[in-house]
């Protein structure tokens, strides 16, 4: 295969959105730490249901990186049944190459439920435990961009590390996903020293690093450079997000939302894969972060964490128009 754009590596799923209507959120005084509560042992009533395929991480960064006019490819696993067809005619539609997309007979495509609840949401995943094998044709790339796999994939991981080093000029990208945070930056040292790119919000950044939640972005920044990583970035919801460079650290606001939130799945993803797709096209990084704010923004509009993807030439018709450029 030739040489392409954007890989991205990690798990696809399919998630089913239940927009629930009898619920409670309770929050601190700082409207964090969140829970949702409902009535245990009882029949709740729910609004609606809506399916997503070809979602998760990676896959709405391979969405991302090709809406925004990148060649690209998704290495990843599947079952081969009913929902993985509809995932590959996702893939196909937005021009994704998914010849590294292996189907397993036998075992079921990720299935993820998200309970629903005004703007926010809470996700029950599971994923699927296939036979991890690093393709050995994967193509040659400029981005590599990595995301959330199952637990049980260190051997994966080292596979993939391998790949990278032997491909010292591809950018590597890494948002890690539950699991790979689980890990830890001991256990994944190698993709850590061999980072030029990571991204993660502010609670998850402390749980990598074994520090308590609340302790400054700067110091978390810092921590996490100190173990590889050239670039680090690092989200606090609505606060925008803290950036850390060749020792410089800036703050990105986040893009004014055009219309309150319809739900905020794939916020975070749309961020960290729009900005790396932009440092693959050679943009300064405070540049490609403002627009990956923008796609954030946008994103949040629509169900589901690809259909508000913006293509290029509509986010910077977007950008054009707003003062935000200035910030």
């Amino acid at each position: 295969m030739e040489k392409v754009d954007f890989v991205s590596i990690g798990d696809t799923v399919v998630d089913d959105f239940i927009k629930l209507k009898e619920a409670e959120a309770h929050c601190d005084i700082n409207n964090e730490n969140c829970t949702i509560c409902m009535r245990f042992g009882d029949k709740i009533p729910f609004e609606s249901s809506t399916v997503v395929y070809g979602v998760g991480n990676a896959a709405n960064a391979a969405v991302a990186a090709a809406r925004l006019g990148l060649k690209t490819a998704y290495i990843s696993n599947i079952g081969k049944d009913d929902r993985a067809e509809r995932i590959l005619e996702r893939f196909k539609e937005e021009g994704v190459d998914a010849t590294h997309v292996v189907e397993h007979a036998g075992i079921p495509t990720n299935y993820h439920y998200v309970l629903w609840f005004g703007t926010e949401r809470t996700i029950l995943v599971k994923h699927q435990h296939y036979p991890y094998i690093f393709p050995p044709d994967a193509p040659a790339a400029k981005t590599v961009y990595l995301s959330s796999l199952a637990d049980g994939t260190e051997t994966y991981h080292d596979a993939i590390a391998a790949y990278l080093e032997a491909n010292p000029e591809t950018f590597f990208a890494f948002q890690p996903g539950t699991f790979q945070i689980q890990m830890g930056p001991q256990r994944l040292g190698r993709l850590y020293a061999r980072c030029n790119f990571f991204v993660c919000n502010k609670e998850e950044a402390a749980r990598i690093l074994g520090m308590a939640v609340g302790t400054e972005t700067l110091e978390l920044a810092k921590k996490l450079h100190a173990l590889g990583p050239k670039i680090v970035m690092i989200t606090d919801g609505v606060k925008g997000v803290d950036a850390f460079e060749n020792g410089t650290f800036f703050h990105v606001p986040m893009f004014p939302d055009p219309k309150p939130p319809f739900q905020r799945t794939g916020a975070g993803d749309a961020f960290a894969s729009t900005t790396v797709a932009y440092l693959t096209m050679g943009m300064p990084l405070k540049d490609a972060a403002l627009r990956g704010t923008i796609n954030s923004a946008y994103v949040v509009q629509k169900i589901g964490a690809q259909a508000g993807l913006l293509k290029k030439d509509e986010l910077e018709n977007i950008l054009a128009h707003t003062d935000h450029a200035k910030t």
